[in-house]
This record gives C-alpha cells, sequence and structure tokens, in this order.
C-alpha cells in the first residue's frame, strides 16, 4: 500500500510570513492541530516546515511572547520529514518511528504537497489490515466444512 492511497488530500497549509495568531486562528477554523508550513516557487506549493499547536504553546505561550509579533517562521519545525505519494506505507511507518515524529507532509514528484500522513492515518489503516486477518480463521474453517462434504 502507499502512502498516498491513505493520507488525508484536504491539508492545511500556510506560509512561513504568517503570524503565529494568525496561524493559530486557521488551525482553530479548520479544526486542526497542526499547518504544513510551504514556499510556493513557481506556484507549487513546497514543504519548507511543520507548526503545531504544541510548538505554540511551547515556544510562544509558555514564555509570554506575543503571538501577533511572531512569525510561523521563527517557530515552525523546519528539520522537516516528507514522503512521496508513492512510498511504503511500512517504511514511512519506520521513518516516523526512528525520528520521533507523528504527522509526515506527503508530496508529488514535483516535491508540491499533496497530503498529510498522521499516526492517526496509519492507526485505521492497521486496525484494517488487523480485521482482514481476523476474518481468515471464520473463513477458513467454512471453507474446509465445505471441502469435507
Amino acid at each position: 500500500m502507499h502512502v498516498g492511497q491513505i493520507c488525508t488530500t484536504e491539508t492545511i497549509f500556510c506560509e512561513r510570513d504568517e503570524t503565529i495568531q494568525g496561524a493559530a486562528l486557521l488551525m482553530r477554523r479548520n479544526h486542526v492541530g497542526d499547518l504544513v508550513v510551504v514556499d510556493q516557487p513557481d506556484g507549487e506549493r513546497v514543504p519548507v516546515g511543520i507548526l503545531t499547536d504544541r510548538d505554540i504553546v511551547v515556544s510562544v505561550i509558555a514564555l509570554g511572547l506575543d503571538p501577533a509579533s511572531l512569525l510561523v517562521g521563527d517557530v515552525m519545525s523546519d528539520d522537516l520529514l516528507t514522503c512521496s505519494e508513492a512510498d511504503d506505507v511500512y517504511e514511512t511507518i519506520e521513518r516516523m518511528r526512528q525520528r520521533a515524529i507523528r504527522r509526515v507532509p506527503v508530496v508529488n514528484a514535483a516535491g508540491g504537497l499533496t497530503g498529510i500522513v498522521s499516526v492517526d492515518d496509519l492507526l485505521e489503516f492497521l486496525a484494517e489490515e488487523m480485521g482482514e486477518l481476523a476474518r481468515i480463521g471464520p473463513h477458513q474453517q467454512s471453507h474446509e466444512k465445505r471441502a469435507r462434504h
């Protein structure tokens, strides 16, 4: 299975020159806890960072800084892990585990943002896979009964 098949494609994003307050309002309006930060060279949204609600709390609010005067580029995490739409889900899980990252922007062949894959997306995928495995036992017994009669 490829990451592009399970990622969230309606990704909320902003640019690094957005204020922290503007980013927080964008999160609130869209009911999300993170924003992918993009640059837009030639109109392609290229991920350059990620800003989480936790980043805002720990790096701005807890320090008593003014969210209206700070920019997303000042606070975002820029050590960004991305994955391709064609990347294998299990390899992506391993890369996320190694870096202790919960969300990964998904990009197309040109490096443009096409989605985001989160731990929640991956857990849902794995739960479905486990459900399919759980159906093997009863199906096997039914198949065996038919074969013996």
